[in-house]
């Protein structure tokens, strides 16, 4: 099969298209004919070295793929209602740059209907993660408000959709007045142009000075200051991301006073079970808003396999507004 190799640690350019050995699927996994892979930040940073492949993953890049079900466990795919020939969609912990890809039968989930194989693949990784921080770690609720860093990211235009059909208040923040402007085209109820504007202030401002409950953070370092300022009264922090930085300081006492909640997580090495669960989730309770119309893919740009250090350049000018996907 092709794949998309990391020669070694670098640019974009230390993608290279490559042949190997087509993975074969083992006890509770599917082999599926890959059609479309997504493209996310993660990727990026194992390609610099940056996110270590958890211990048995595969060594290509690549968290999230769509396409049929060519082989696999048949318990396991009869118990969870897949069956061979089946579109798909799933969340690996590698190898999803490629051809054929393994994936646990609990991690995948159905291609909603009306979707092409570059939107469902454009879904897994997103929205398990949002899904994990926002709704699970961070409890958001109906009638609550939201702040989400980075709203034109992949990430962001997720979270936007979700939290909008749940009947939370969004802001978000963005670099460009066109991003804040596709953000609130896509249900954000405001959008802060953080490089004109202190989303501290503004985020308070917006609340009549109560502040957000829950916020989305993928920056960290220098922000956490300021969003402990932000937060209202039991508010929540939820950090999946560090392009800010590892070290933060900031008011304990405002921890303190407010009964703030700051947490943080990654998913990638997370447990099948843990997954599963959210995959079962997803399906009850946000698979439907896509059928629907509800929630829809933002697919901002897709490319050929073979040109994926173009679409790791796109991710790392941070132009795009959605999901970068690779087709085969």
């Amino acid at each position: 099969m092709r794949v998309i190799e990391i020669t070694s640690f670098g640019g974009p350019d230390v993608l290279r298209l490559a042949q190997r050995p087509a993975p074969v699927a083992g006890s509770g996994e599917v082999l599926i004919r890959v059609a479309a892979s997504g493209v996310n930040r993660p990727d990026v940073l194992q390609r610099t070295g940056n996110y270590p492949v958890p211990p048995g993953a595969s060594d290509i890049p690549g968290l999230e793929v769509a396409g049929e079900i060519v082989s696999g466990d048949a318990g396991a795919m009869a118990a969870a209602g897949f069956k061979i020939g089946e579109r798909v969609c799933a969340l690996v912990a590698g190898g999803g740059y490629a051809e054929f890809c393994v994936a646990p039968v609990g991690q995948c989930l159905p291609v909603p209907p009306g979707l092409s194989d570059v939107e469902a693949a454009s879904l897994p990784e997103t929205f398990f993660t949002v899904w994990s921080n926002v709704f699970e770690r961070a409890a958001l609720q109906q009638g609550e408000t939201l702040l989400i860093q980075g709203g034109s990211s992949g990430i962001g235009v997720t979270a936007i959709q979700i939290a909008k059909a749940m009947g939370a208040t969004v802001l978000v923040t963005a670099g460009s007045d066109e991003k804040c402007v596709a953000c609130v085209a896509l249900g954000a109820d405001h959008a802060i142009n953080y490089k004109t504007s202190d989303f501290a202030l503004e985020a308070k401002r917006l609340t009549n000075g109560q502040g957000v409950d829950v916020i989305l953070d993928m920056v960290a370092g220098s922000y956490v200051a300021r969003e402990v300022e932000c937060l209202a009264e039991d508010g929540r922090l939820v950090i999946i991301a560090l392009q800010g930085g590892i070290k933060a300081e900031f008011n304990a006492g405002l921890v303190l006073r407010k009964r703030l909640s700051i947490t943080g997580s990654t998913l990638r090495p997370r447990s099948l079970a843990f997954k599963t669960a959210i995959a079962a989730a997803l399906k009850d309770k946000v698979w439907p808003l896509i059928a629907n119309g509800s929630i829809k893919p933002v697919i901002y740009s897709t490319f050929a396999a073979a040109d994926a250090a173009k679409a790791h350049a796109l991710m790392e000018s941070n132009q795009h507004v959605g999901k970068i996907v690779l087709t085969w």
